[in-house]
């Protein structure tokens, strides 16, 4: 596994991370309490160090089970442990905006995690005017300040978004939405990022599993996962569910993609590898339900970049075939 830097820590993490929404149980299917431990475990064995959660999975579920995991461990310094805060549900918006309840969040991730400081706190893909107009960068500052959290950063769902972000004060990073089919943040994102220092942190790198390449039309997910109750945005941001693309079109681009691939990495590794060719992003976080494929997502930090000529026939495929379906902010 490789390591790029944070760069307002100036700590190395590991550039394939775990994403643990689905640890929480209640969006991604049923993951049983084993299954969660073990898949956390694998990922550590493959190198990985860089775990991102949030108080809303499972109203605290994930967080808790990355607390049991590193509990005793005694390379537990070398995870870096990120969390989010700002949809939990007790009290709500816009409560939750405010200095009282964003330290109250704080505390509880806190006792969760079982850590003194929290590496990362990130709002949790919040509309701009909740950013933009409450208090709630003064309390993650003053947070960071009495050294409860070691760094904050903001989740976003558009590129609006994520500009107004780059100009808040003490801002560490930014966790966006990026993968073959959402390439928007290349020429809007990237290089501002970098220069001002801000990591990027990659979530969805995998569309909802799209990008696996394992899905059919015969596919059927659980009642209580997103990729069936959320398809077309029915519960949260569309975009958050197979990167804002109808499943079927989605599958469609998927096989139209396939053979363009070199032999020797699966399609999700070819994803992955996709995104870390970027120098801006710092880490990218795919979920895992099993080890397996948390072993399989790790082994793409060992793969070598794609080739240039890839790399510019996706990005004109992604202007031509893909961009005209996204739906969603964006």
């Amino acid at each position: 596994m490789k390591d790029r830097m944070f760069p307002c820590l100036q700590r190395a993490v590991s550039e394939i991370g775990l994403g643990t929404w689905q640890l929480g149980g209640t969006e991604w299917g049923d993951v049983s309490e084993r299954e969660a431990l073990d898949t956390l475990a694998a990922a550590a064995d493959a190198g990985i160090t860089f775990l991102d959660t949030a108080d809303i999975y499972g109203l605290g579920r994930s967080e808790s089970l990355i607390g049991r995991f590193l509990q005793g461990r005694p390379d537990r310094d070398r995870f870096f442990t990120a969390t989010k805060l700002g949809r939990h549900p007790e009290p709500g918006w816009p409560a939750n905006f405010t200095r009282d309840v964003v330290r109250r969040h704080t505390e509880n991730s806190l006792r969760r995690l079982g850590v003194d400081a929290l590496d990362l706190t990130q709002t949790h893909s919040l509309p701009l005017e909740a950013m933009r107009d409450t208090p709630i960068f003064d309390a993650l500052r003053e947070l960071r300040d009495e050294g409860k959290i070691k760094a904050f950063g903001a989740s976003v769902e558009s590129m609006e978004e994520a500009r107004f972000c780059l100009g808040v004060e003490g801002m560490a990073s930014l966790q966006i939405i990026f993968n073959i089919f959402r390439q928007k943040p290349i020429d809007e994102l990237f290089d501002e990022a970098k220069a001002k220092g801000i990591a990027i942190i990659v979530r969805l790198p995998l569309a909802s599993g799209l990008l696996a390449g394992k899905f059919t039309r015969d596919t059927q997910f659980p009642p209580n996962d997103h990729r069936n109750f959320n398809r077309d945005g029915e519960k949260f941001n569309v975009g958050e569910t197979f990167a804002g693309l109808p499943f079927r079109k989605g599958l469609e681009l998927v096989d139209r993609m396939r053979p363009w691939f070199p032999e020797g990495m699966s399609l999700a590794q070819a994803a992955l590898r996709w995104c870390l060719d970027f120098s801006a992003v710092t880490t990218v976080i795919p979920g895992a339900r099993r080890p397996d494929q948390a072993r399989s997502n790790a082994a793409a930090s060992d793969l070598p970049p794609l080739p240039g000529e890839l790399h510019s026939r996706l990005g004109r495929f992604y202007e031509r075939a893909v961009a005209p379906h996204i739906r969603g902010k964006y």
